[in-house]
């Protein structure tokens, strides 16, 4: 199987893996997703702060507990292909690796620009008045470290379809 692990900060344009994944029948699985199903499990408003900290709880000590649910469930799936998206450190990139072949693929977007989609897309979990704090928290789990050392780049500063055409090149590059 080879996974392909999607990084970016916030609003970077991570979403689009998603839809191309969904557009040509790929597995996805994404942290996040189960981040907001808990929060709607405790019955916790979907709000920045409540996702914050659901998050941090369920990363746990080690800080690879969604990695792990993440990780076994793309591995369940059956396919020769899968996407994983949500990993905010090296330790997560390295664990996925351990158990699959892996493409690392950072989405890249100037911080305005990232912050103009956030006001834009208007969901519960953003915040625009938190956006530096979201930006920091993301780099204390350490997201830094998988974007500069991605295997592969889409710097999305234009429209979707040129970075579907980007991803599209990745995976078939890698997917083989």
């Amino acid at each position: 199987m080879k996974i392909f692990i999607i990084v970016g900060m916030p609003a970077a344009g991570k979403n689009i893996a998603r839809a191309y994944a969904e557009n040509n029948g790929i597995a996805y699985f994404a942290s996040g997703d189960i981040v907001r199903e808990t929060v709607r499990e405790r019955g916790l408003d979907p709000d920045a702060d409540s996702m914050a900290s659901v998050s941090t709880q369920l990363r746990g000590s080690d800080g690879l507990g969604v990695t792990r649910r993440v990780l076994a469930a793309a591995l369940a799936s059956g396919g020769d292909k899968a996407f994983m998206e949500g990993m905010r450190s090296w330790q997560e990139i390295e664990l996925a690796r351990c158990e699959a072949s892996c493409v690392v693929v950072a989405f890249l977007a100037p911080r305005l620009l990232r912050l103009s989609r956030i006001i834009a897309r208007g969901r519960s979990d953003d915040s625009p008045a938190a956006f530096e704090e979201r930006d920091m928290r993301e780099i204390k789990y350490g997201a830094a470290a998988p974007i500069a050392l991605a295997d592969e780049y889409i710097l999305n500063t234009s429209t979707m379809e040129a970075a579907l055409a980007s991803l599209d090149a990745i995976v078939k590059k890698y997917g083989r």
